[in-house]
């Protein structure tokens, strides 16, 4: 027999009401009517405002390619750090603050929260807010969990320390190792409209090494069509 991990056994041992209030709400990013419920977003306000949002960062060098066309076609976005990410490439997490884009937790290490004890998860996002704080001059206020799997300890100690918690209603799938410009601006603009919640990546710390550039590729396409839709990029 394999021998459980500490946080599976725990898992195993907890009742069935338990249980489904540490597990349902990772359910809110591919079942939105519960994410209603519980208050966790995955749109924004005005017809007209598309919030463009960029997790795994900072890297040194992706991050930096991102931030260069953002700037050339005078676009906002949002970057969702990983406290650990911050910590190794302080730099690169303080041009995004420097450069007026909203930041973001995005947890101290990139883990997914089911796996984890409610202590344990505390604990990663009070790191996680720390580490991104330090390195942004920011006291982060919005908050996605890795992968989008949200926990029931995340979402009470999110709601403890009043962060929004945000998901998203679009995405690129940039982080596969067959992305590509075409395939991640595809995959963004058909059907955009008003209000989406679009979902990139500035980093492969943790996807296929060298996806980021796919990212990069498809950025000012994606902004062309925004523009040409008559929408406009906003801060969470």
């Amino acid at each position: 027999m394999v021998a459980m991990a500490p946080a599976h056994a725990m898992l195993a041992c907890l009742g069935g009401g338990v249980l489904a209030a540490h597990a349902v709400p990772a359910l809110a990013q591919p079942l939105p009517r519960i994410g209603d419920l519980l208050g966790v977003e995955r749109r924004v306000p005005g017809p007209a405002a598309v919030a463009l949002t960029f997790d795994d960062g900072p890297h040194p060098q992706a991050t930096e390619q991102v931030l260069e066309v953002l700037r050339a076609r005078r676009a906002t976005a949002t970057f969702f750090l990983v406290g650990e990410q911050a910590v190794r490439h302080g730099g690169a997490a303080a041009e995004v603050a420097a450069a007026g884009h909203a930041i973001g937790v995005h947890g101290f290490r990139h883990r997914n929260l089911l796996r984890l004890t409610p202590a344990q998860t505390v604990d990663d996002l009070r790191r996680g807010r720390a580490a991104v704080a330090e390195a942004t001059g920011l006291d982060p206020w919005v908050y996605r969990p890795p992968y989008g799997v949200l926990s029931g300890g995340a979402l009470r100690e999110a709601r403890r320390r009043r962060w929004r918690v945000v998901l998203w209603s679009r995405w690129g799938r940039d982080w596969r190792a067959d992305a590509t410009a075409g395939s991640v601006c595809t995959l963004v603009v058909a059907g955009l409209a008003g209000r989406d919640v679009v979902l990139l990546h500035d980093a492969d710390h943790y996807a296929a090494a060298g996806s980021w550039r796919a990212t990069v590729g498809a950025l000012p396409r994606i902004l062309d069509a925004i523009q040409d839709a008559g929408l406009v990029t906003v801060r969470l």
